[in-house]
């Protein structure tokens, strides 16, 4: 596969299955380009699907599409030498390939399985902007007949937080959309906090949409429970200390194929969508730039809900270390 054809099989699976997750339409991607590699060795094939990965992250520059690609690469080279046959090899690598796709294709259902327990009849719930994992849990809340109330902040500059709010009025759940600054003014009515992440980082914090830091913040003061729910391929191994840290990558982007800068949303409207990606080659100075994720730190997180269970902020390193090593 050449750099178009990857791009476009990768566009191809979001317009496919618009509710998939970035990141697992990037591993569909480069499981399918590990069939087609026409590689000679091993090291060649470990760089070819090195450089396939820079291609989508250069295409969508998502914390989740960064971290899931290079575990899916450690995932499927763990038994790379153990056979001395090359074709032998790759069809290992293909196999563990199509395990790993699985077993994180079944990683929302484990998160929605331990954290709808948290949700106790008659809550009142805060959620920030659109989240895919979120929005499992409380559908696994509803389908266990509870009942509970939804405020959903509207997350400017794309507004995610009313397709969020959209999304729970079809599950007949009660929803009240508010303002971003008014999240201090609704905390003292809810009783718990659930967000998603887009990566969850070596310290335990969190990057997520704009504004989640500021939730956290307000959650810290009022005393209610902030809790995170996100998969294990969104996992990162970078270590930020404030906002300052997080790579410029993932801060300047356009999410979920929607345009996220107000400018660039009077000027284009068009499919396949212009990625995120696109802003870090287009402009130079991004101090003038709206970002589009903030860091949460982990003294503000109450517990992470994850397919590898329930854990705290300080177990997350932990983790990252059995994933990686």
């Amino acid at each position: 596969m050449n750099e178009e054809e990857l791009v476009e099989y990768f566009r191809a699976q979001m317009r496919t299955d618009p509710d998939m997750a970035s990141a697992v339409a990037a591993i569909r991607t480069l499981l399918e380009f590990l069939k087609r590699d026409k590689g000679e060795t091993i090291q060649g094939l470990r760089e070819s699907l090195t450089w396939a990965t820079d291609c989508l992250t250069g295409v969508d520059s998502s914390v989740a599409v960064s971290s899931g690609g290079e575990l899916f690469l450690r995932f499927i080279s763990l038994t790379s030498l153990e056979h001395g046959d090359l074709s032998r090899c790759k069809k290992v690598m293909e196999e563990r390939g199509e395990l790993f796709l699985e077993k994180i294709s079944m990683s929302r259902n484990k998160v929605a399985k331990l954290c709808h327990t948290f949700i106790k009849d008659g809550a009142k719930i805060l959620t920030h902007s659109y989240s895919r994992v979120v929005l499992r849990v409380l559908e696994k809340a509803a389908a266990e007949k509870k009942r509970f109330s939804v405020y959903v902040t509207e997350s400017q500059p794309d507004s995610a937080g009313r397709e969020m709010a959209d999304a729970l009025r079809k599950l007949n759940v009660p929803v009240t959309v508010v303002l971003d600054a008014a999240v201090g003014y609704v905390l003292e009515k809810v009783d718990l906090v659930i967000v998603g992440a887009e990566g969850v980082v070596e310290s335990g914090g969190i990057i997520n949409k704009i504004g989640t830091y500021q939730t956290a913040v307000c959650s810290k003061a009022h005393n209610k429970p902030f809790y995170v729910v996100a998969e294990s391929f969104k996992f990162v191994r970078i270590y930020p200390l404030n906002q300052q840290d997080v790579p410029d990558r993932f801060k300047v982007r356009k999410d979920r194929g929607r345009l996220c800068f107000v400018l660039l949303s009077l000027l284009t409207s068009c499919w396949p969508p212009q990625y995120k990606a696109d802003t870090l080659k287009t402009v130079k100075n991004l101090s003038e730039e709206h970002p589009m994720i903030d860091y949460t730190p982990p003294s503000l997180i109450t517990l992470l809900f994850t397919d590898l269970g329930v854990l705290t902020p300080s177990a997350v390193s932990d983790e990252l270390i059995k994933l990686y090593l």
